[in-house]
């Protein structure tokens, strides 16, 4: 019928129009949408640096802890090598202070004297067993890197530079030095020839 509005036909006034102006609305095209900006190169550059800040800081404390642990991991083990020196030598002061009672009741000498001896191999026995020995002196060649000569004797009877008695025991730990022995050295007397190299300067 002429006039009727056509069902397939043209579409009406307004149809499809909501729908492109739906699209400009979102934006257009799927995907799309407003570019960002520039960023702020100073921003970027103290966003940098705090974090470096912060990882320096966090590094500075790991350190410090570090330095602690270690530290106290030190004293612990001085500690500990102490108390096992002291309780290797105990033993000894016991041994020496029952001697020391025994010769205050005891009139034989010679039996004070084998007690104490015995008090001292106690004691050499123990240092070893710490890994500290005693420096060989007497009949023994001048050695300066554990001897120190406190006096020089002459004599014909032993080599010039050799040991001729110990004043005071030297003791050493593996390689190193704990303390030198004073001794008396041998010198060799005028008209017997010259310094021996081994002699210790006067």
């Amino acid at each position: 019928m002429q006039g009727e509005p056509n069902d397939v036909g043209e579409p009406r006034a307004g149809e499809g129009e909501g729908e492109v102006q739906g699209a400009e609305a979102t934006g257009g095209p799927e995907g799309a949408g407003t570019p960002e900006g520039p960023q702020d190169p100073l921003a970027e550059a103290r966003a940098e640096a705090a974090k470096m800040k912060e990882q320096w800081l966090r590094s500075a404390a790991d350190f410090d802890n570090f330095r602690k642990r270690a530290r106290k991991e030190i004293e612990d083990a001085r500690r500990g090598g102490r108390e096992d020196l002291l309780r290797a030598v105990l033993p000894v002061f016991d041994n020496l202070e029952r001697a020391i009672q025994s010769a205050q009741r005891s009139s034989e000498v010679k039996a004070v004297a084998d007690g104490l001896a015995m008090v001292q191999r106690q004691f050499i026995d123990a240092l070893g067993r710490e890994g500290i020995a005693r420096v060989q002196t007497v009949g023994q060649p001048f050695d300066p890197s554990v001897h120190e000569a406190i006096q020089q004797v002459e004599t014909s009877d032993h080599p010039a530079g050799t040991v001729l008695a110990e004043v005071q025991a030297g003791y050493v730990q593996g390689e190193r030095l704990v303390r030198a022995a004073m001794v008396v050295v041998a010198k060799a007397k005028p008209g017997d020839g010259g310094p021996s190299s081994s002699e210790p300067a006067s």
